[in-house]
């Protein structure tokens, strides 16, 4: 075999490897991606359950990588601590070796029948939902054992190679080359597991001797924290210093272990034997050793990633996204959380908004109108990144329950930014036509407004509570307040043509004024209580059915 085809039978083989992997993650991820997520955030209530937590889910997504982005977007979003993220992260190493303990076994006859069975599931137009995503993950599974077999065959022939002892002989005699060649090529393929299975092959088919598998092993461990270490950049503080953490016990742990590799070597020999399996085990016992001598420090190591990546100051813009992560949008499960934690945002400026719309009109404040235009361009610019991110989530494949989400999300952050140009485009100015007038409402209508103004701020407040939660019984309360609110608009706009009638000077003066107030205050009220509907309609779509089946 010439060098050229060697090296096109190799790329093509790892390629198909990556490939296989990523099915298998984007499969468990979007199939279980809540599943893992409520594993990783109860199981950090001590160091031993989130390292036990990360090994499981790493297990399911076959890469720490993965795992190591998911915790960090969790760490600087405020949902687990740093020490108990390194404490997963360190878990989840171990977790990429076990499964790569499963793929050296000489498994390769299995790969048709999950490359079929995985076609079948995944093509299938009944099958959508879960049964689609093990589709997907079968044929990931079926790749993968595939090319690791092709790997393996294509690097035979090299034996018989007299240019490869050459290459070989330089990097067993630098040993720094051969551990910045393992990082750079972890970094480029973005996987640790990939390149150590290639290690294995290559070690298995006698082409690169021991010591050298084993070096090029702990450079893919190094380099295998270069890719979160980027993707992390940018992030709140925290969620950088779970990758930096990584980094800086994996370093320890290779200047530990370099000095007496050639020992370790024979020692894991004695027991082990000499095969590809050994390789594996090399990779393992490093990941164990790391998580016995750090799990305990973790404590210290904490403090000290902070100096390495020190608190940023938090932006003062309040139209820039805190929840919403590039990383999970092929991820609907996880992605839905983010932009619903985002949308909650957008409810509570909306609901500041509101408030200090009131506050404006009671102490005729013009300086807390020109606040109320500046929340309302940042409500503008805030929708429009949900709306965007959310166009882009829509884009992969849902579950059922995930499009309803997704539809229930989008729907009520839209029906926000409506709310917000109604307090924009219609109360402002009528607030300001009062101030610069120097109109005054009678006591009774004041009062009368004032009231509307508060029940309308607690539906928005309630609103938020039923979106959260889907409760019925919130929902159904919800749809009470607003035939509440509807029957005390006519009752407030009745009263004011009886006073208007009685020929009351502030009633007749402020007559157009409380009009549009009370009728935009009802549009606020009916905008936000559609997100209840859906949740009631569902409920009586299954009394339906209850009551058809019986």
């Amino acid at each position: 075999m010439t060098p050229t085809l060697f090296f096109i039978n190799i790329i093509g083989g790892v390629s198909l490897l990556l490939y296989g992997l990523r099915l298998v993650r984007l499969g468990v991820t979007r199939g279980f991606g809540v599943s893992l997520r409520k594993v990783l955030e109860r199981g950090t209530k001590n160091r031993f359950l989130s390292l036990f937590s990360g090994l499981i889910v790493t297990m399911f997504l076959q890469s720490s990588t993965a795992t190591t982005m998911l915790i960090s977007g969790f760490v600087g979003r405020g949902l687990i601590t740093v020490v108990a993220g390194l404490a997963v992260i360190l878990g989840a190493d171990i977790g990429t070796t076990l499964v790569a303990q499963l793929l050296v076994f000489d498994v390769s006859w299995l790969a048709p029948l999950l490359i079929a069975v995985g076609y079948f599931l995944h093509s299938s137009t009944s099958n959508t939902g879960r049964r689609k995503q093990f589709g997907r993950m079968f044929l990931g599974l079926g790749m993968m054992l595939m090319a690791l077999s092709w790997i393996k065959m294509s690097a035979l022939p090299l034996r018989e190679s007299g240019d490869l002892p050459i290459l070989l002989h330089a990097l067993e005699n630098d040993p720094l080359m051969g551990l910045f060649v393992a990082i750079l090529l972890t970094w480029i393929v973005h996987s640790s597991l990939a390149v150590v299975l290639l290690v294995a092959s290559f070690f298995g088919a006698g082409l690169i001797p021991l010591d050298l598998a084993a070096l090029l092993v702990l450079g893919a461990n190094i380099g295998n924290v270069i890719a979160p270490m980027m993707a992390a950049r940018g992030d709140h503080a925290d969620a950088q210093r779970i990758p930096v953490g990584n980094l800086v016990m994996r370093i320890i742990g290779v200047a530990l272990v370099f000095p007496f590799l050639p020992y370790l070597m024979e020692l894991l020999i004695s027991y082990v034997g000499e095969d590809e399996r050994m390789i594996i085990h090399f990779h393992t016992a490093f990941n164990v050793g790391l998580a016995i001598i750090f799990l305990p420090l973790i404590g210290f190591i904490a403090p000290l990633t902070a100096s390495f990546v020190p608190e940023t100051l938090k932006s003062k813009d309040k139209s820039a996204p805190l929840y919403l992560n590039e990383k999970d949008v092929e991820a609907p499960s996880l992605a839905l959380i983010g932009a619903s934690r985002e949308t909650l945002r957008l409810a509570d400026m909306t609901e500041n908004m509101v408030k200090t719309c009131m506050k404006a009109l009671v102490n005729n404040d013009i300086r807390a109108l020109n606040r109320v235009k500046k929340m309302d361009d940042q409500i503008d610019i805030l929708y429009k990144k949900i709306k965007h991110y959310m166009a882009r989530m829509a884009q992969t494949a849902m579950t059922e329950e995930e499009g309803d989400r997704h539809f229930q999300t989008l729907t009520f952050a839209t029906n926000l930014e409506h709310i917000g140009d109604i307090v924009d485009k219609n109360l402002i100015p009528v607030v300001q036509r009062k101030i610069k007038d120097q109109k005054q409402f009678s006591k009774a209508g004041f009062k009368e407004i004032s009231a509307l103004f508060e029940m309308v701020l607690s539906s928005v407040k309630l609103a938020q509570s039923v979106y959260i939660s889907n409760d019925l019984v919130l929902a159904r309360q919800m749809i009470e307040d607003k035939g509440i609110i509807k029957r005390a608009e006519t009752k407030t706009n009745r009263a004011h043509m009886r006073r208007i009638t009685d020929q009351v000077p502030e009633a007749l003066d402020t007559s157009s004024l409380h009009m549009d107030l009370t009728r935009d205050l009802r549009r606020i009220n009916s905008l936000i209580t559609s997100v209840a509907y859906p949740i009631v309609d569902r409920e009586s779509e299954r009394e339906k059915n209850d009551t058809a089946g019986t």
